[in-house]
This record gives C-alpha cells, structure tokens and sequence, in this order.
C-alpha cells in the first residue's frame, strides 16, 4: 500500500505467534485508517489471521472495500477479525463475566480475543454485587471453570467475590465504567489489586484483549505446551 517513494511506518510482527504462542493483534485507536490497513495488507501477505482492537467504526469504514469484505467488524467490542476462522467448540475453559451490561464491550474483546486464537468461551452478563442472586445462578460454572475473566468497574467489588468462589485463575479487568470518585476505572483498578482473595491476577483499564492473552499463556501451560498455538494461517 505505501509504495514509491515513502516507507512504511507499520511493521508487522509475523514471528511472533511462532515466539509466544500469541499472534500480533493491530491497535487501531492509535493509528491511523492508512497504517491500519497497512497492517492488514503485511498481515495478510504474510498467511496470518487479522485481529484489530480499538477499532472505531469510521476508521473501519475507511479501509480499502476489499478489506472490510474479509473482515468481521463487531462496533460494541471494537474489534475487527478475520472472518471464517476455526473455533473449537470444546472444551469451553474460559468464562467472561461482567458485572454490569456496560462492561460488555471490555468483557467482548475478550471473547473475540479467545476466538480469534481458536478457543470458544462462556459469556455471563450483569451479574454485580448489587444484585447478588444473579451470581449465585451460575455458582457452579464459576467455582469448576479454569479461567474466569472478570470485567467490572464502579467499585469493583466483583473481583474479590469470584475470587473467592472460582478454583481456576481469575484475571480482574477493571473497566472505565462509573461516575464520581468511580470515574475512570481507577477505584475498580485500586480495588483489584487490593482485594482480599488469594492470586487474583489483575489487568490495566478496559485491557479485555490483555486478559484473553493472559488466559491463553495459562491454558497453553495447563496443556503442557509453551502456549497457545491454534492460530490457523490464512491460505
């Protein structure tokens, strides 16, 4: 795409999924429309799959048609992903849980992270402490999966109570939801890495995409591997 006279200013990493198990996603919120789809275009010369985070649906709209045709565009997520990638149904060892329906969009970019690397996921949504019966519901689903994402914002009291009924890992995402002294995510953010519950693991603001990644590392090392290694090429 940027030929002639100017170089690129995109350098796609193709290696990495062979290094860390883990493919190069493109982070659209900081990049132009022309670097994005420069990124697209060495990912796909390259055989690789196409993940775009923090997609804006007028940065999706401007890409070239014949991009946007291979793409799967989700504007609640933000995320764009190639379209017609494998996903294993079984085993479902991953449950996103929100506390509330606006934490939806950090708790989907998790999901489609976790697709995007072949793997499927369980999504349980609006389940807040403040109606604390709406939890219990999916008590045991929580208690026996072995990562549970937990995307929440306000005070972020979810992290310490599923981290005190899950057995596997629980990876706190605090979200920027929330008004007042909640504003910003921080309280969440403060409240995770302060909570009570033994080895809660704890991501930055709205980071879903960080949270996928690092579920991937621990089942890629729960199945004996270096990890993760199910990102299918693109022929």
């Amino acid at each position: 795409m940027n030929s002639g006279d100017r170089a690129s200013t995109v350098r796609f990493d193709l290696a990495r999924r062979q290094r860390i198990g883990l493919a190069e996603a493109i982070l659209g919120d900081v990049k132009s429309s022309e670097q994005i789809a420069e990124g697209i275009a060495q990912s796909l010369a390259g055989g690789a799959p196409v993940l775009v985070t923090r997609l804006s649906p007028d940065k999706f709209d401007a890409l070239p048609e014949d991009q946007k045709a291979g793409l799967d565009f989700d504007p609640v997520s933000r995320t764009a992903l190639s379209i017609g990638l494998p996903v294993s149904p079984e085993p479902v060892d991953v449950a996103v849980v929100t506390g509330g329906t606006g934490d939806l969009g950090v708790a989907r970019e998790a999901a489609r992270t976790l697709a995007f690397h072949g793997r499927a996921s369980r999504e349980i949504i609006d389940v807040g402490v403040a109606g604390l019966w709406r939890l219990m519901e999916h008590r045991d689903v929580i208690a026996e999966m072995p990562v549970v994402i937990v995307c929440a914002g306000m005070e972020g009291a979810l992290f310490s109570v599923i981290g005190g009924l899950a057995r596997g890992v629980v990876i706190a995402v605090p979200t920027s939801n929330g008004y007042g002294v909640a504003e910003g995510g921080k309280v969440a953010l403060d409240s995770a890495l302060a909570s009570c519950a033994p080895g809660i693991a704890v991501c930055n603001i709205d980071n879903g995409y960080g949270a996928a990644c690092l579920a991937l590392r621990i089942l890629g090392t729960r199945a004996g591997g270096g990890g993760p290694d199910r990102v299918p090429s693109i022929p």
